[in-house]
This record gives C-alpha cells, structure tokens and sequence, in this order.
C-alpha cells in the first residue's frame, strides 16, 4: 500500500484549509459565551445594560431566546446550551454576545455581569458518591467467584489509586461558522468529530428538522476527543445568534476560554484489592472507580463502560469484580479523549501489580508476563478471546530488544550510586476496538467516478490529523485499481453521508474503509461488465490492474480512463453509495456480557527513565515498541499514530498536571501553569510492527489510532522504579501524573506503613 500522506505537501505549505482560513461571508458577526463565575448556585439576575450600550453589539441572547429546546445532551436530557436558573460550574455558559469582531464581543461580554447565589461546590468524586450525585447507577462486570479467589490467595493487597485528567489541548481551539440559507435552513462550518450530533443538536434547538440544518467539515487542527461532543454547543451557539439575527455568525475560542470552559480527561479515583499465588499469579482482582464526571453527562456514561472492559487490561484474571460510577461533581463536564476510559481502568491495576512486585520481590515484568491472556481465555465481559497477541508481542519485545540485558543495564547503572538512577517497566496493552454502543458501528460512503477517470469519495469519517484521509484513498484506490493522485476525499457534509457516527472509537478507517469498499464494488462491477462485454469475454477473466484492463492477466488496450470514457457514453452509472455495519457485535447491559469488540489491538512496550536524584527531573531512554498493526495500509501515517500516542500517554502519566481548587477553579488554565511534552522532552520511539491478517477489515488492517497511548502508563512505572532505586522505601502513593516535584518529594521522602 501507499506510504504517503496525502495532506503533509498542504500542511506543510500552509494551504491547508481550516475554518478560519476561509473568508467569512459579508456581513459576519462574532459570538461570545459569557459563562459562570461560579462552581454552583442559582441565578439571580444577568446585568447586560452596559455591554448592549457598546456600539457594535447587535444582540445578547440567553436561553429565554432559544426558539427550540434548550437541551444539548448526547447520550442523557440534562444539559442545556444555556443555564437558564442554575449553574453547575465555572465558566458555564450563560449568555451569549453578538457583536461586529472577535474582540468588541469579548469586550462586551466582560461587562455582563451574572449574579449567583452560591453555594458549596462538590470537586471530589469520592464526595459526590457518598452524597449520591451519580450522572446514573454504577456498574459492575464480574466473572468467577472473588471470595473463593481471594481465599484461595496466598497474598492479598489492597490501595488507591489518584488519577488526574488531561487537557486535550488541539492546536485549534474550538469553534464554528453559522450561515443562514434560503427556507430558514442553516449552514454550519463546525470543527467537529461528529457531524451529525451537531447536525441533530442544532435542529432541536433551532425548532427544525434534520434536512434543514447542514454541517460539512474539512479538516479539525486536531481532535483527540475532545471535539467528539463538545464542539456541539459552540456550533448550536454560532446557528443560535445566524437564526436570530440573520446574519452569519462565526465564534472562535481564546485559548484560555478553551481551557476554562471545556472538559478535559475524566479524572478518577480508584480503590483496589488483589490476591496472588506466591509465584505472582493472579486470583482474583477487585477494583472501585470513582469517575468524576464533572456537572453534566456528556459522555461520561460510556466512558466509564470503556473503563470496565479494560479493567483487566491484558492480564489473564479467573474472579473479577469491578464497580464504576459516575460521580456529579461542579466541574466541567468531563468528555471523551484519546482511550476514552481505558487507561484509567488499565492504571489501576497496573498499580495493583507494582504492589504485588513491591510485596513479594518480583519483578514487575516477571508477573506481567506470567499473567498474560491466552488465546480461547474469556474476558470478564464474557468475551472470548480470538487471535490473542499478547503473549507473542510481549516476547518479541524481549528478544529484538533485549529485555533482560536492559535490566542487566539499569542494575549495573544503579549500582555505582552515581547522581541518577534508573528504572525500567514494561507496559502490555490489549485494546478492544468498536464502538461500545453497537448501533454506532455503521458507516456511508458516496463514490463518484467523473468522466474524466478522477474519482470523489465522501464518507462521514473527519480528518482531524489522523490520516483517515490518506487511507481511504489508498483504499479506494486500490480497490478501483488505480493511482491514489486521482481519489479526491470531499469535506464530511451531512447532506452527501447521513447519520453518520463520529470519528471516535479508533473505528474511523474501519468502518468508513469498508463502506468505501462496498461503494467501489459496485462501481467496479459496473466497468468489468462493460469491459468484458467489449472484450466478448467472461467477468471472471477480466480484471482492472494500474489502470489497465487485463483479460486472463495480460493486458489489453483499454486504459482506466478509456473505459470510465466508454462507460459514460454507455449510461452505465459510474456513483454508488456503499454502507457498513460491523457484524457480530452485541452486549446485554442486564448481565453486562457479549461480544462488543470487533477485535482487540495488541502490543508492549518498555521503558527506561533516568532520575537526576538532587533535583528530581528526568529523561527516557529510546522508548521500544512491538505493535501489532494488522496489515498496515499506510505505515507512514500509522508510525505517526504510534509515535503521537505515545507522546501523549506519557505527557498525562508524567508532566499534564490537571488542577482545581476547592471551588471548582481550574488552576493550570494557561499554558504556563499547564506543560505538554515537546520536542526535547520526547524520546525517540523504536517501533517493530507486528504484521498479521485482520479478517473482515480493509486489506486485513487494525485500527491505530488510541491503542498506542496506552503504553504511556510505563512511563509512570519507570519512573517509580528509578525513585525506588534510590530510595526503596519512598513514599510513593499511586498518584499520577509523576511531575518532577513528585518524583523529588518521593526520592526523599519516606512511606508509613499506614499508607496503605
């Protein structure tokens, strides 16, 4: 296949077009929230006399001004697109202005001012569970039986675990461009993962049906999640003021009301029990997560059931029992993100094992290999498990990188007593790939093949970054046997795919990959017909090859574009629309038990930390990776994904520390005050792809996009190993992220037994 990205020549130039790069329309006005200055209370007056009296400022709308519902919630009814009597948490969205620029509307906004009666904040999810604010009923997946599992173990151990969020910080903040249309329809520009949520939210709040709202998409400067709901209020804004006013209205956020007003990674709190065999083998496994959900649903629901399927990760466990809940807190409402729950399920009892290695003196790496799934083991959903990598990715890991001599190294390393110390930790990663949701797990693709042999593909995947774009191409191409410089992938538009899913789940080129196939089968079907027939020979001996017909696999005089020419003046139709449902998915939430993965992503990874003991910073060694990729389509834009992920996964383990004060403030709300890993951070990534056939998907391909993140959890654990070298009774509670300042405090503090 390709090892091109398409998009890198435009990016790289700079034509690359976003929202912003297109010209507004004459007549563009600029809209602005106004949100809460505080965490919860009920609204008692919003003083706008001054800011309507700034010329310039043609409306302030509040939720009284809504024609439709004021209802934006995806999954559950309890969030509206403006507070009409309460708030629930800073910065939540009260009013909006409408003004002649970006910076009059900000101007003005500053000058409302929103009057609450306050009153006590819950921040703590542990709180809000003991209070009973849950978003829904918590949940449990269970299998075996935990009481004979834990009595039957030789050593029982129990902990917490504290998990911060993290900041999705895409290059592009979010926003979106509303333009009213002819018959009171509307246009919306919306730098969104999900076209169709928003298509929906804008109608119900607008009062109109579907067909009269249209929402295209481009491109995002990226999404990560974070753009997979909530871009959904900002576009429903931008469409609120265009209908009211008749005026297009477009509504960019500053960076920093990006940070204060939008959700971030679900940060959670966790209580674990584990029981082992004295050789390390795992029995039986309990674990309680606290998800903070922050003040309204979102997606927060199925986040959480993502947090239960891969509790266990990638480990081999006979008697499980693990509750979630949601837990209501004033905070932003917390969303989707890259791993969309899995890793805050995978770091609990990746913490479990670090404390089962701590107690009985093996390493950590020793018990993860031991407890590795098999294939034919049944998940705790009641999943069996077909085509099981784990095992052999792990032990290619230790052969083509040295595992053991790596160990050997950072002993001898430690043993001099030098200024620093290291730390080595493996991290294995078993990701199901599907939307939970099954109904989600559908896709549309319109073909069109023009006359002149070039080709446009719309589907409802959105390129965000990820190189969806490159690999439909290259899969349509291929499929059509022909140059990928012909396929042209349109903007995603609700009017050319409807009801499309969002481009989440890592499922974007799955699904969208095999929709596309379907639409260039019947096309293709179509042109071998006409070539056989002009050929007087049987379809099964023609074929379509680098843009010439063969016939018994030689070639023939028919070029591509001789015969779409041909099959034009035929009337042969040369558009079809391909559709695609995963099969075999299904799960029964009443006994939470099914099959909800079309298939599971594999991989390990290892990493080396190096801790400067005087000042607590610290560097990676390579980090080194055995992936299993399926067949890649793109292996240029797949490396990308792996090395992305990474980066991110370590920047939420080690440096992204996600701050709120009592009263619900968000403290590192600048980039000052909130640090992303760079260039100089990262370590280089060493990458050894595990080919295999993936039945069922494009050309035998697996999905890339979230799995890699989650070999970042090593690095928490190196670097714990490093601190530990020097200090083995540091006082080290799982609590992530492993900030400089943590691991300084750590190196020199030392553990109470009543820590645990």
């Amino acid at each position: 296949m390709s090892r091109r990205h398409y998009d890198a020549v435009d990016h790289v130039r700079g034509t690359s077009q976003y929202i912003d790069d297109v010209p507004p329309p004459v007549g563009t006005l600029y809209a602005t929230v106004v949100g809460s200055p505080q965490a919860k209370g009920s609204i008692r007056a919003i003083e706008t006399a001054e800011a309507r009296a700034l010329p310039g400022v043609h409306a302030i709308l509040r939720a009284r001004d809504i024609p439709g519902q004021n209802q934006i919630g995806a999954l559950l009814p309890d969030e509206e697109l403006l507070a009409s009597t309460e708030v629930a948490y800073i910065g939540h969205p009260v009013a909006v202005v409408v003004a002649e620029s970006q910076e009059l509307a900000r101007r003005a906004a500053a000058l409302v001012q929103v009057q609450v009666d306050p009153e006590p904040p819950i921040v703590d999810p542990r709180e809000a569970f003991e209070r009973g604010e849950l978003i829904a009923p918590a949940r449990t997946f269970a299998c075996g039986d935990i009481d004979q599992g834990f009595s039957k173990a030789d050593v029982v151990l129990r902990g917490t675990c504290e998990i911060a969020g993290q900041e999705h910080l895409y290059l592009e903040t979010q926003r979106a461009r509303a333009v009213p249309q002819e018959g009171g329809a509307i246009r919306v520009a919306s730098s969104t993962q999900s076209p169709y949520a928003v298509q929906k939210a804008v109608a119900r709040v607008l009062g109109l049906p579907n067909h009269r709202v249209e929402v295209d998409v481009r491109r995002l400067g990226g999404g990560f999640g974070g753009k997979e709901d909530q871009a959904t209020a900002w576009a429903c804004v931008a469409a609120l003021a265009a209908h009211q006013l008749d005026r297009p209205v477009q509504i960019v956020l500053h960076r920093l009301e990006d940070l204060q007003m939008t959700g971030k990674r679900h940060p959670y709190s966790a209580d674990y029990e584990i029981g082992l065999s004295s050789d390390g083998t795992i029995l039986a496994y309990r674990a309680v997560l606290y998800q903070n959900s922050g003040a309204r649903a979102d997606l927060s629901t199925a986040v959480l059931e993502r947090s239960l399927f891969h509790a266990t990760n990638a480990y081999r466990v006979p008697n499980v029992q693990v509750t979630a809940a949601c837990c209501r807190t004033n905070l932003q409402p917390h969303t989707a993100f890259r791993g969309f729950g899995g890793p805050q399920g995978m770091f609990v009892i990746e913490a479990a094992l670090a404390h089962a290695s701590d107690h009985l003196g093996i390493p950590r790496h020793v018990i993860q290999r031991r407890n590795l799934i098999r294939e034919g083991d049944v998940t705790p959903y009641g999943q069996p498990m077909v085509r099981a990598r784990g095992e052999r990715c792990f032990d290619e890991l230790a052969e083509a990188f040295d595992l053991e001599g790596m160990v050997s190294s950072v002993k001898a390393h430690n043993d001099q007593r030098g200024p620093t110390r290291r730390g080595l930790a493996v991290m294995p990663i078993c990701f199901g790939i599907s939307f939970t949701k099954t109904f989600l797990n559908q896709a549309g693709a319109l073909l069109h093949v023009y006359g002149d042999g070039s080709v446009g593909l719309s589907t409802g995947g959105v390129e965000m970054g990820q190189g969806v774009n490159s690999k439909l191409r290259d899969i349509a191409s291929q499929a059509l046997g022909i140059r990928g410089e012909r396929v042209r992938l349109e903007s995603t538009n609700t009017t050319r795919v409807a009801n499309m899913s969002p481009s989440a789940a890592s499922a974007t080129t799955d699904l969208n990959g095999n929709a596309t196939l379907e639409a260039v089968r019947q096309v293709r079907g179509r042109l071998l017909a006409l070539a056989a027939e002009r050929l007087g020979a049987e379809v099964s001996r023609v074929d379509l090859i680098d843009e010439v017909v063969t016939l018994d696999g030689s070639p023939t005089d028919w070029s591509w574009t001789r015969l779409v020419s041909e099959a034009y003046f035929a009337r042969v139709d040369l558009s079809a629309h391909g559709f695609y449902a995963t099969p075999d998915l299904n799960f029964d939430t009443n006994t939470e038990t099914g099959n909800p993965f079309a298939y599971h992503v594999w991989g390990a990874s290892v990493f080396v930390a190096e801790v400067d003991v005087r000042r607590g910073t610290y560097t990676f060694e390579p980090i080194c990776v055995v992936h299993d990729l399926g067949r890649s389509i793109n292996p240029v834009v797949d490396i990308g994904q792996i090395e992305g992920g990474l980066a991110q996964g370590i920047g939420w383990m080690t440096l992204e520390e996600l701050a709120y004060d009592d009263q619900g403030r968000l403290l590192s709300r600048a980039l000052s005050t909130y640090k992303a890993p760079d260039g100089d951070f990262m370590p280089e990534v060493r990458a050894r792809l595990i080919e295999d056939d993936n039945p069922g998907m494009p050309y035998g391909s697996k999905a890339v996009g979230e799995p890699p993140l989650m070999y970042g959890i090593g690095a928490y654990f190196a670097l714990r190993e490093a601190v530990r070298a020097f200090n083995p009774t540091a006082r080290l509670p799982f609590h992530a992220p492993m900030t400089p300042e943590r691991v300084l405090m750590g190196l020199y503090e030392t553990e109470d037994p009543e820590d645990r």
